[in-house]
């Protein structure tokens, strides 16, 4: 897959369990709708890559990044913190301090779902500009959709807009795949990444509905 241009890319480092799938999803969803192509660790699948490897190559192509911390704490007493993402988060300032080619101009958002409970295991994030979603996948589309407009200087259309127009696609989306044969269970297991291509299918044909 041809890699896209680095001023179009954005690198979405996000937890990908079940209970945070729709509001992965609708970030993807409006990373698409602002002509930008997210890059993700699942869209390529390679038992010879190294994930570390294949995770610094998407953080160096992408100009805008978008680091979700949602899931850095323990779920249960004695459990350790979950700190993939907060080390990617690591790899990208990393990235933007010491890789020089432009990418001091790299632009970074930070979520979590709760304000402030990230200090608890990152302190050193004190005093950064961090927003919460409360888990709720409208407000994450709040949330990037100022961020995206803030970042590059394009005007985006109004959160609300794009709320209506993600809710337009996954009614496509689901009689596309019906139509296509799948059965209900299957389309809602359906791969993140694969779900991705439909997105910016459906952008590309002019948002058929």
């Amino acid at each position: 897959m041809e890699s896209p241009p680095f001023d179009k890319a954005v690198f979405v480092n996000c937890p990908f369990d079940s209970a945070y799938e729709p509001v992965l999803h609708a970030i993807l969803f409006c990373i698409v709708s602002a002509g930008l192509i997210p890059r993700i660790a699942t869209e390529r699948a390679d038992s010879g890559e190294s994930r570390i490897g294949k995770i610094r190559e998407l953080i160096e192509a992408s100009k805008f990044s978008i680091h979700d911390l949602s899931r850095c704490q323990a779920e249960k007493a004695g459990e350790h913190y979950r700190l993939n993402m907060p080390f990617e988060l690591g790899l990208d300032f990393g990235c933007r301090a010491y890789c020089g080619e432009g990418r001091n101009g790299k632009k970074i958002l930070i979520l979590e779902e709760q304000y402030y409970r990230y200090q608890a295991a990152i302190s050193d994030l004190a005093g950064f500009d961090i927003e919460a979603h409360g888990g709720d996948w409208r407000t994450a589309v709040a949330k990037v959709r100022k961020w995206l407009s803030s970042a590059t200087g394009v005007k985006l259309p109004s959160p609300n807009r794009i709320v209506r127009d993600y809710e337009d696609f996954q009614e496509w989306y689901w009689e596309k795949r019906s139509d296509e044969g799948w059965s209900e269970e299957t389309i809602k297991d359906y791969p993140t990444h694969e779900f991705l291509q439909d997105m910016q299918e459906w952008v590309a044909r002019g948002r058929p509905f």
